[in-house]
């Protein structure tokens, strides 16, 4: 079964996805109910994107002393948006929610804050598809249980209920070549110098691991090492296109073969919003992504209009307006999108495994198994990775 094939069999069934049940299990509802920490040391986390942050988050919520270090000038990380493009934010990284609202207050972990995050489901008896041409359903394109953000997004999320916690404690412009874990003291050595803990979460894209960003004292075990090599990280893009009128409808979907090769879709971005803008999203993953993350912008414009002129009559060249594009293969500290939906499911396990109770591994890679590549899957190994140190 692949991770798309598992999220859609838990929205047909109407539950949430189970991977974590091991984790909430023995929290309680409310912060202060935490069960006392056996952990009194210094951890690092490097990483300030969503494991990163909720890890920071939780272990701050339990008195730890925790230092967040982060390559870049800015947290989030693949969870960027822009609010400079239309009147409500545009995602140019993850964006929908693909699974129970529930996630929300798994990551604040407070019973006295109330989640105002407002999303939006799709319309199974209004809302469809073009596939080839073909009229299709939602449920055909894959969104079966997933919700976009209504003028929010993920980063507002964490904005508003994580980052405040938590934004004194990073570290921005520090970029980690070494981590040391020979010791009982965990050494970390970065562009501007090291910095020591007892323990340290990992929470970098794979991508980053599989480049050789970070060396590893002593190298990391034969069965790790070999996870991390193995899994297919897939090529990503996201382009978004404004028009004076809106000609599509709420998916544009294609046929990509074989279908593990990756994923290619057009969408109403502004779907939901409280806004009259017109506003097409483009997503594309793996051979997706061809040609558009090798053309130069000029040209990168004609092809999308070209090709979407082909659909729709020409409507896309007469109202177009304007458009920006995201190419995270180009992304320093991500160069990739995410490992692909149809990975071995053991590969997961092994990249979500700690090291000699020293490294603990968190993100949208480092999972159970269970699931993978999104948001709430790097929140939620975050949670497990906390859960597993104290």
């Amino acid at each position: 079964m692949t991770r798309k094939e598992f999220i859609k069999m838990c929205g047909l069934l109407g539950i949430s996805l189970p991977m974590y049940s091991a984790v909430s299990s023995c929290d309680k509802d409310d912060k202060d109910e935490l069960p006392p920490a056996s952990f009194s040391g210094k951890v690092l986390v490097i990483g300030a994107g969503p494991a990163g942050l909720t890890a920071a988050y939780q272990l701050t919520q339990r008195g730890i002393d925790v230092q967040v270090l982060e390559a870049s000038t800015t947290y989030g990380g693949r969870t960027k948006r822009t609010t400079d493009f239309v009147d409500f934010p545009i995602p140019l990284g993850a964006e929908w929610l693909h699974v129970g609202r529930e996630v929300f207050t798994e990551v604040v972990n407070d019973s006295s804050v109330q989640v105002k995050v407002q999303t939006t489901p799709y319309n199974p008896d209004v809302d469809y598809g073009l596939v080839d041409g073909e009229r299709v359903g939602v449920e055909d394109i894959g969104f079966t249980i997933d919700q976009k953000f209504v003028n929010s997004s993920w980063l507002d999320f964490f904005d508003e209920y994580i980052v405040p916690s938590v934004r004194n404690k990073i570290i921005f412009n520090e970029i980690v070549s070494t981590i040391d874990y020979t010791s009982n003291e965990v050494i970390v050595a970065t562009n501007n110098g090291t910095y020591k803990a007892d323990k340290v979460i990992v929470t970098v894209p794979v991508k980053m691991l599989q480049k050789g960003s970070i060396q590893f004292v002593p190298a990391l075990p034969n069965r790790k090492q070999k996870a991390i090599d193995d899994v297919r990280v897939w090529d990503g893009c996201k382009a978004f296109i404004e028009f004076s009128e809106k000609f599509y409808p709420t998916f544009v979907g294609f046929n990509i073969t074989p279908e593990s090769a990756g994923q290619k879709l057009y969408y109403d971005a502004a779907y939901g919003q409280n806004s009259t803008r017109n506003v097409l999203g483009l997503f594309a993953v793996g051979t997706g992504t061809i040609p558009y993350v090798n053309l130069p912008d000029t040209e990168l414009k004609d092809h999308i209009l070209a090709e979407l002129d082909a659909m729709f009559d020409g409507k896309a060249s007469e109202s177009y307006v304007k458009h920006i594009f995201q190419n995270w293969n180009t992304e320093p500290f991500a160069q990739g999108a995410y490992i692909y939906d149809n990975e071995n499911w053991r590969n997961l396990i092994r990249l979500g495994e700690s090291v000699d109770n020293k490294l603990f591994f968190a993100g949208d890679g480092y999972t159970d198994g269970g699931d993978w590549s999104s948001v709430h899957a790097a929140a939620r190994s975050a949670i497990r990775a906390v859960a597993e140190l104290v």
